[in-house]
């Protein structure tokens, strides 16, 4: 395992890290939550991440409950949670000072720690200015209560705000960015924020390297029972795959299959490879609702060497999505 700096902070990331999203509280409980993060952190994860809305809050339970069993010290791991809505009543959505303040103190009862790592606005709130959330969570981190703040699956323009307020005002400025990113979702990571690395030193925690499980080729040939895409509530993903589009990315998912094979390994371990070979990425979140599943996906570092530039450039042949470059001015 290797760690790699959050954007321009002194902060390092684990290059793998370990995200609860759909397990924790849903596929995953108990033991079996303890087990895969005892794994993870064996392994060199030091970065486990959450969420508010993830399966309502139990997600955060869930991983609270294991940390208070595996009694690591503090200092040794990273915790984050995110904030955008946390209930059905006005109150507990968006990210006016008083969500964002009511949100970071639950999640901290939930994990049962003093203080969040790392803390994201999870989606823009539309509805409350910039200013307020920027100075809440500005608040936060002056507190004690978070060390850095970002944002997950904002845009370009609305990053450059909120570091634009942050610096006028002289207060703490948004450091990481949470996007999806993998061989079929491209845009923001090389593209969109392009300009933001050194402008605002953005670190990158990026999610879903395996596009939902289709990167593993398990889709190849239809749905299997025992996948997300069959889970109740997530009937979004089987409608993406089962798309135009859905099905011209399962054709190129057998081709690099083929290739994959070529080279040496599975699928999956080609896909979470060429995230990692973006230095841009600070730390590519894994899912996993098995210690199997998790082994096997730490194995991808075995084959590190493998992924040459010429793999890489087969790679793009196959997928043929590179977005534009932005602009030079």
């Amino acid at each position: 395992m290797e760690y790699r700096r959050l954007g321009k902070s002194g902060l390092k990331l684990s290059e793998l890290s370990l995200g609860s999203w759909v397990t924790f509280g849903n596929q995953v409980d108990g033991k079996d939550a303890l087990d895969l993060m005892a794994l993870a952190y064996d392994a060199g994860i030091n970065f486990f991440d959450n969420a508010e809305i993830y399966e309502q809050g139990r997600s955060e339970v869930v991983m609270g409950e294991a940390l208070r069993k595996l009694g690591w010290s503090r200092d040794t791991y990273l915790l984050s949670s995110k904030v955008f809505r946390g209930g059905e009543k006005p109150t507990q959505n968006g990210l006016s000072r008083k969500h964002v303040f009511d949100a970071c103190h639950a999640a901290l009862r939930r994990l049962q720690v003093d203080y969040l790592d790392l803390y994201f606005c999870h989606r823009p709130d539309v509805d409350t200015p910039i200013e307020e959330t920027v100075r809440a969570m500005h608040d936060l981190v002056a507190q004690g209560k978070v060390m850095y703040w970002g944002t997950s699956e904002w845009s370009a323009q609305q990053l450059t705000e909120a570091w634009a307020v942050a610096k006028e005002l002289r207060i703490t400025p948004p450091q990481m960015e949470q996007p999806q990113y993998n061989l079929f979702e491209r845009q923001k990571v090389e593209a969109d924020y392009a300009p933001l690395y050194d402008l605002m030193g953005l670190g990158t925690t990026i999610w879903s390297p395996l596009k939902g499980g289709v990167l593993t080729g398990k889709y190849n040939d239809g749905i299997p029972a025992d996948s997300r895409m069959t889970l109740p509530g997530y009937e979004w993903l089987k409608a993406q795959w089962d798309s135009e589009e859905g099905r011209r990315q399962i054709d190129k998912v057998r081709a690099l299959s083929a290739l994959a094979d070529e080279v040496g390994m599975p699928v999956h371990h080609l896909a979470i490879l060429w995230c990692l070979a973006n230095p841009r990425v600070s730390s590519v979140l894994l899912g996993a609702s098995r210690p199997a599943q998790l082994a096997d996906n730490l194995k991808a570092l075995e084959s590190r060497d493998k992924l040459t530039p010429e793999v890489i450039a087969r790679i793009e042949a196959i997928v043929d999505n590179a977005p534009a470059p932005p602009p030079r001015y």
